[in-house]
């Protein structure tokens, strides 16, 4: 539908085909093979903002309102917010994700449901709050505070209770009256356990019997029934330490990741009378003139009053190369002015901005979850309490059968301390948010975790011809007289008829025309002939300006025609008589080479649609390297041949940047659309590259296997410690030292492996 209307809305649609095929192809002339509309004009980089996928089923109309959960410490606990919120009477999609602090939520009536959310949320995590993200300030200057400035009262607690942990060790060990050493330990255990026995106390009123607090406390309550006083206190202390250690490295993780994508000012330097004012970033309003100084970010999207200066747009695009800038040049929020000082004109307020759009589409895509952290999160509803009846029935059975209860009992207690699934509910979608951010920092916007694990898993790249692996845009090469008629006679001639197209082939022999000089006027008559081009009248004669089926279908004799130029070709008849051609071609992008090149060492079968000539598709591909190429083909054919593609080599990714490549973008394993391509690609893709380079294609499929790769080894890591620690305690080999460790440690370790997401060589590099 969306490419039903767009093409609506075209001034003409007329035909000059090269390969002669005489297909019916949509729109405007499809000789050039590309299949689509290339008026980009209307679009920019702003408008690649998406709401995640597990909404798309949202009923129309439904209210979708984002939260955010301040003090959300556990991502467990937001897994169990999460499932009751969904279950409300009301709520058709709601979904919270742990990396950003957010919950996201379709329903309509939000403002009554929102109590219901509060008393969820408290109910689970009595400290967080729910927030609506529009009543919180939008850009917030964080004052950066050291480690134990952020962590003050943890690490004094901490820190109190290792010293009479100390104390009560040295004293049971120096001979100390027998008072001391249970002193010592028990008013430790208080320092350290207290908050944590007193939370599961009242989760135990709720109805929360498998949270984390609950299975310390009765861990370690447990140690100190049997007489393990030092134990008890121990793992205490070493479960807080893990802890704040698992606390510290999220959060840093977290802020890594939102600082590489969050390019907001805070601040904003406002012209006025001559003056700079320093104002908050959301209260520029469109008009204002603001001062960018070298080396400021540009605050806000707007156009260069005054001042030259080159910007590196490597931080929006992933584009290496600065462009340079001057009065009247447009200028994108995010990118940072390198050398001048520069005067702006605001055109967006900052919740309008590339800044903004950019952050938006991130955190949208963290809210759409894999396959796998949906069922890891199924998994951990599983897993606890299998475990814990693990750890009861070993309490039970051994000691019934061998007499021997304090060991049994030990071991039990370790099983309960390794059934919290928290390390693998926290270490997926981190690993996966950390992937999104990866992206946005080289161009590369996933609309989701989903995006990123089909993209890992393609086998085949299918990339459209024009404006994805050749520059799109065309130009006159040469004009071939087959008699009297002038080169200069043939172009303005053509360019008459074509003075209506928005097409870059009619563009092309207009621009190249007036580039000449030569006065245009309209014909008198045009009649446009849907897949074989037009006919027209002037005033001096009879013109039909088309492929080789125009020819035909006027009985035009073509036994003076002759052409060897690759390119596409538009032919002339003036009264009847063939005159000439005009061959317009289009140019492989720079780059297109190393990146076929990248993506056959990633072991990817690479193709190319068209619905040009197979000449011109086969004299593209072979200039680039590509494998397979599929030419004259109408849009539906390229959805047949995409599922052959798919029998054949397995998962597909598709690329392309038009309006009729938005159906085989919706159905490819993966579609993918330049960020300079049509609105209609953009909303169908499940990516889209930002740089419209097709260097980006590897560098997505480098992101998403890596990402994959550190998802899967977080898994694998956390059960295979929990598993390997469970044996040892059967065998009476384990503690619950090694408890502790197969917990928090384990968490925290799958934590700092996630980030490795975020950071790495590019693929150019890497080749």
């Amino acid at each position: 539908m969306l490419a039903e209307k767009r093409e609506s809305e075209h001034t003409h649609e007329h035909h000059h085909e090269a390969c002669g095929c005489g297909h019916e192809h949509g729109h405007d002339h499809e000789a050039c093979g590309c299949g689509h509309e290339h008026d980009h004009s209307h679009h920019s980089h702003e408008e690649v903002h998406h709401t995640g996928r597990e909404f798309d089923g949202v009923s129309a109309g439904v209210e979708q309102k984002v939260y955010i959960l301040e003090g959300l410490g556990c991502a467990n606990c937001a897994a169990k917010m999460e499932r009751q919120i969904r279950e409300l009477p009301g709520v058709e999609m709601a979904t919270i994700t742990f990396a950003t602090k957010q919950l996201r939520v379709a329903a309509n009536h939000q403002e009554e449901l929102l109590p219901r959310f509060r008393e969820i949320c408290a109910s689970i995590e009595e400290q967080v709050t729910v927030t609506p993200r529009e009543e919180i300030q939008t850009v917030k200057k964080v004052e950066k505070k050291s480690l134990f400035q952020e962590n003050k009262k943890e690490i004094l607690i901490i820190a109190a209770g290792a010293v009479l942990f100390a104390a009560g060790e040295i004293a049971e060990h120096a001979g100390a009256p027998s008072l001391w050493p249970p002193v010592c330990y028990v008013i430790a255990y208080v320092l350290l356990g207290w908050e944590i026995v007193w939370t599961a106390f009242k989760n135990l009123g709720k109805g929360h019997v498998f949270d984390e607090n609950f299975l310390m406390s009765v861990a370690t309550l447990a140690a100190f029934a049997i007489g393990d006083f030092a134990e008890a206190v121990g793992v205490m202390l070493f479960y807080r330490v893990g802890e704040l250690f698992e606390d510290v490295a999220v959060a840093r993780s977290r802020s890594q990741i939102m600082e590489a994508v969050d390019m907001r000012p805070e601040v904003v330097g406002r012209l006025e009378d001559g003056e700079v004012h320093e104002i908050p970033a959301g209260d520029a309003a469109v008009g204002d003139i603001l001062l960018v100084r070298p080396g400021d970010r540009i605050p806000l999207d707007g156009v260069v009053t005054e001042g030259e200066s080159r910007i590196d747009t490597s931080p929006v695009t992933g584009e290496p190369v600065p462009v340079t800038v001057r009065k009247g040049s447009r200028l994108v929020s995010g990118c940072v002015n390198e050398q001048g000082v520069l005067q702006m004109k605001v055109e967006k307020p900052l919740a309008e901005s590339m800044v903004t759009k950019i952050l938006d589409s991130v955190e949208n895509a963290a809210a759409s979850k894999p396959k796998l952290d949906r069922f890891i999160t199924k998994f951990a509803r599983v897993y606890t309490p299998i475990v814990v009846l693990a750890a009861v029935a070993t309490a039970i059975i051994p000691s019934i059968i061998t007499g021997n209860w304090r060991e049994w009992i030990y071991t039990a207690i370790t099983f309960l301390v390794i059934s919290c699934p928290c390390a693998l509910v926290l270490s997926v979608p981190l690993a996966f948010f950390s992937g999104i951010g990866a992206g946005s920092k080289k161009g590369i916007l996933f609309k989701g975790g989903v995006a990123i694990e089909a993209l890992k898993n393609v086998k085949a790249v299918v990339m459209d011809k024009t404006g994805t692996i050749t520059k799109g845009e065309f130009q006159v090469q040469s004009v071939i007289p087959f008699g009297r008629e002038s080169m200069d006679t043939l172009l303005q001639t053509a360019a008459r008829c074509e003075m209506g197209s928005t097409h870059p082939i009619g563009t092309s022999i207009v621009e190249a025309a007036r580039e000449k000089g030569m006065p245009l006027e309209r014909p008198k008559e045009v009649e446009e002939i849907s897949g074989k081009g037009i006919h027209a009248v002037l005033e001096e004669r009879e013109v039909l300006c088309g492929n080789k089926a125009l020819m035909e279908m006027f009985h035009v004799k073509m036994d003076r025609y002759a052409n060897d130029q690759y390119g596409t070709e538009v032919l002339l008849a003036f009264d009847g008589e063939l005159a000439g051609c005009i061959v317009i071609a289009d140019s492989l992008k720079n780059e297109a080479k190393d990146a076929i090149d990248m993506m056959k060492k990633q072991g990817l079968v690479t193709a190319m649609f068209t619905g040009d000539s197979k000449e011109s598709a086969r004299a593209v591909a072979g200039e680039a390297g590509i494998d397979k190429v599929f030419a004259q083909l109408l849009p539906q054919d390229k959805l047949a041949h995409l599922q052959e593609m798919r029998r054949e080599s397995g998962a597909v990714l598709f690329v392309g940047d038009g309006i009729n490549d938005a159906p085989v973008l919706a159905g490819a394993d993966v579609g993918a659309a330049m960020g300079s391509g049509a609105d209609a690609a953009i909303e169908a893709a499940d990516v889209v590259f930002m740089t419209s380079q097709v260097t980006a294609v590897p560098e997505a499929v480098a992101i998403a296997r890596k990402t994959g790769r550190i998802a899967m080894q977080n898994v694998v890591f956390a059960l295979a410690v929990k598993a390997l620690v469970m044996i040892l305690g059967f065998a009476g080999m384990a503690n619950m030292w090694m408890a502790v460790f197969a917990d928090t440690g384990v968490a925290m370790l799958c934590v700092l492996n996630s980030i490795r997401a975020l950071y790495g060589k590019t693929v150019l590099q890497k080749y």
